[in-house]
């Protein structure tokens, strides 16, 4: 059947374009057509809706294999689809974790039938704990596998951190971090400042981003290769990480969209669904995080889809893991952010800058949806498996429509 989308916006790089119509048919989204196709096909009202390139995640959590009561293949690809994006990037935190060829073939074997593009990042050490070197080069050679990290993990043994920066080399690898010192964050549980020192809890410092930052940046000046640091969230590091670019060292950066929208303060309740890592930090910090959004220090935003299951979650605030379900919730987000940052970068850093980072090619894909579509979100629709988010049960405004991709148009939502 052919679909006819009337008064739809594309927003891109220039901006957001006047309302026209344009035809899906023949597995093509096309501008260029005749009335008697027109005729033929199915209206859709797209008034106030956008059309923007197909949403790139670069860290989104799964728990199949070995928790699949928190999130399944299925489940996670029901979830991309229903949030707008196109591709993810698969952390290696599974039970096996993902460090061999047999790990990433039973992902992408699983996934296959599914629209959403699973890009996975194989672990570089063993269990992710750190020490032993996993087989990288047999993971690229056989799987295809061009991006490594330990996912959840910071890669915080500085040896393995420039052996592994080496060994990528020999085939353009990326390495993937979530940089932060753990003895310096050890039993933390939110942001170190005035907020956790009323609320009488350990507080994880600024300190512990910036020194692995620090010493990373190093190391690849040191070294060479690619790094990309994943969800900073501190002042001090996009400093850091806008002064190593200046210098022209390839690292770049992404950041959790909920970082962007919460604060330390939003802890006062103990609400365990706001219990994450990075923690949320103060006001000063979230400024820096827009700045280096706006002037290109920071590359893209990701969701940074971590579910947990219900006991996981809901106990008292220092015994529940750190996490958040973060992909039905990401439109919402955009739509808060849309006032202050503007269509065209919210775009820009879902799709060009995540596409710019990952050495994986991608297929031509692209996303629909309305910015001012009201909507529950509660077990009714919720797709994933995990509801660990604070505005579970709520009333969002934002909503993804339909998804084009492998020249299918696919409804969601709708």
């Amino acid at each position: 059947m052919s679909f006819l989308f009337k008064s739809l916006s594309i927003v891109d790089s220039k901006g957001l374009s006047i309302p026209a119509d344009f035809l899906f048919t023949k597995g093509i989204l096309t501008q260029e057509f005749d009335s008697v196709l027109a005729y033929k096909a199915k209206t859709i009202d797209a008034s106030g809706w956008m059309l923007s390139e197909g949403w790139v995640d670069l860290k989104c959590g799964l728990g199949e294999p070995g928790f699949e009561y928190k999130e399944t293949i299925v489940s996670l690809a029901d979830s991309l689809l229903s949030s707008g994006f196109a591709a993810a990037v698969i952390q290696p935190n599974t039970h096996p974790t993902v460090q061999s060829k047999g790990e990433v073939e039973f992902i992408l074997n699983r996934a296959r039938n599914f629209t959403p593009d699973f890009i996975i990042q194989g672990a570089v050490t063993i269990n992710t704990d750190g020490e032993d070197l996993t087989e990288m080069l047999d993971m690229h050679m056989q799987s295809g596998v061009k991006i490594f990290g330990e996912g959840v993990k910071p890669l915080s043994n500085g040896d393995r951190f420039m052996k592994v920066n080496q060994y990528l080399q020999k085939f353009d690898g990326i390495l993937f971090d979530h940089s932060y010192d753990p003895l310096l964050s050890l039993f933390g549980q939110m942001h170190e400042g005035l907020v956790s020192t009323k609320l009488g809890m350990k507080g994880i410092p600024s300190l512990a981003e910036f020194i692995a930052i620090q010493r990373n940046i190093e190391i690849v000046r040191y070294t060479g290769g690619n790094i990309h640091f994943q969800t900073v969230s501190t002042q001090e590091s996009v400093t850091l990480i806008r002064n190593a670019k200046a210098e022209g060292l390839k690292v770049t950066a992404d950041v959790s969209i909920y970082q962007l929208i919460f604060k330390d303060i939003d802890l006062i309740d103990f609400d365990p669904n706001l219990k994450v890592k990075p923690p949320f930090r103060g006001d000063s910090d979230r400024k820096a995080l827009i700045e280096g959004l706006k002037d290109g220090t920071i590359d893209a935003l990701v969701s940074n889809h971590q579910p947990e299951d219900f006991d996981s979650k809901f106990m008292e605030f220092d015994l529940a893991n750190f996490g958040m379900a973060g992909l039905q919730t990401f439109l919402p987000a955009l739509v808060i952010l849309e006032r202050e940052l503007g269509w065209e970068l919210l775009i820009r850093k879902i799709t060009s800058g995540p596409k710019s980072i990952i050495p994986n090619k991608l297929l031509d894909s692209w996303t629909i949806f309305d910015p001012r579509h009201i909507w529950n979100y509660n077990h009714n629709s919720n797709k994933s498996l995990s509801s660990n988010n604070p505005w579970f049960g709520l009333e969002l405004i934002g909503q993804v429509k339909f998804i084009i991709q492998k020249g299918q148009l696919i409804e969601v939502n709708v």
